[in-house]
């Protein structure tokens, strides 16, 4: 059989989306916009050392509607990147492995990190 006549393997599109193929994606998205983010807080750094001006310019930024959309979303990615990163740990240790708690294991950690986002921007910007 040459290499032209072999059944290619289905692709991501033939398949649903489940629950934890979402969560994996995410994890990892997560990941890559803390990454990102920290350059953007090494940008708040820089203008710690730039001077009061360029300090007052950042946090006018940081302070719009586009800053606190980023920051919700900063926040959104810390705190399911740690939930679910904690979630990894028990199964590391054994626990959670059965398919319907890795289901309740997935929703409680978008729910905590809903939570803890909303929470977090309460006390940040106030109610």
């Amino acid at each position: 059989m040459s290499l032209r006549q072999r059944p290619l393997s289905p692709h991501l599109q033939v398949y649903r989306p489940q629950l934890t193929s979402v969560l994996s994606i995410l994890h990892r998205a997560t990941g890559i916009a803390l990454s990102l983010g920290l350059l953007v807080m090494s940008g708040w750094v820089l203008s710690l050392a730039l001077g009061e001006t360029a300090y007052e310019f950042w946090m006018w930024m940081i302070d719009s509607m586009l800053g606190r959309l980023f920051v919700a979303g900063w926040l959104l990615s810390l705190y399911y990147h740690l939930a679910n990163g904690a979630r990894h740990l028990l199964w590391d240790l054994g626990y959670c492995l059965e398919l319907s708690a890795v289901y309740q294991s997935g929703r409680a950690v978008v729910a905590v990190s809903v939570l803890l986002t909303v929470l977090t921007l309460v006390v940040l910007y106030g109610s």
